[in-house]
């Protein structure tokens, strides 16, 4: 898959590619990652990407010419129609549901906004899908991009492995579980469910609610959550 990411600030993207377990996603092209920077693509000797909107208001936003010329490049290179996306408060919530989609898709174009936002006409006729992080603002979508890259990196096959999810029988007199050393796979995996079960209704019990209500907790998950 191919993710073109669209930002001002290519270089904030070099150590998040190059460093960590997900790297290995990125350097083997499992997940392909091309950065374009709209100013290449600017009129005039400034390169000027920004303007302020139209009907007046405070700060500037991101001019619509140099991100179609951006967007027009980068469908010509990759010779497909993927979706545009938008990282922006307005969008759905990034979740597991939505990272299981794009981390099986052909990838996407990320846009990522900078100033007050994108001008609204770029986003009417180009953007197909708005993406949010949460009920709070960035100064960019820089973040929001790498966060989407992170999650999807981490669902390609081979990225993460034992090697690097060992963990020590014994740290500082806290013993590992029993049932993780048993290789029970059914086991574990129930174990683990209910530790995410007991987290998650201590933590977020609105999740529970929406959990029971979509039908997807089993009568073991009900039984768990009674006894707590």
């Amino acid at each position: 898959m191919q993710f073109d990411v669209v930002t001002l600030f290519p270089e904030l993207f070099a150590p998040f590619l190059t460093s960590g377990i997900t790297r290995r996603a990125f350097e083997s092209g499992q997940v392909g990652v091309n950065l374009h920077n709209p100013r290449d693509f600017a009129q005039g000797n400034y390169r000027r990407v920004d303007d302020r909107p139209f009907g007046g208001g405070p700060g500037m936003v991101m001019m619509a010419e140099p991100l179609v010329q951006c967007l027009s490049a980068i469908r010509l290179q990759r010779g497909d129609a993927v979706p545009v996306v938008l990282f922006s408060p307005v969008g759905a919530p990034l979740s597991h549901a939505t990272v299981s989609r794009w981390a099986q898709s052909p990838g996407a174009v990320l846009m990522c906004g900078r100033y007050e936002g994108i001008d609204q006409r770029f986003i009417d006729a180009h953007v197909t899908e708005q993406i949010s992080l949460g009920d709070f603002v960035l100064s960019g979508g820089e973040i929001a991009a790498m966060a989407l890259l992170d999650a999807v990196a981490r669902l390609q096959p081979g990225v993460l492995h034992d090697a690097d999810s060992h963990a020590q029988e014994n740290w500082e007199g806290r013993v590992v579980p029993e049932v993780l050393l048993s290789g029970h796979h059914v086991r574990i995996e129930r174990w683990r469910r209910d530790q995410r079960l007991t987290l998650t209704a201590r933590l977020r019990p609105e999740l529970i609610t929406q959990a029971r209500g979509e039908g997807r907790l089993s009568p073991v998950d009900e039984a768990l959550l009674a006894a707590l």
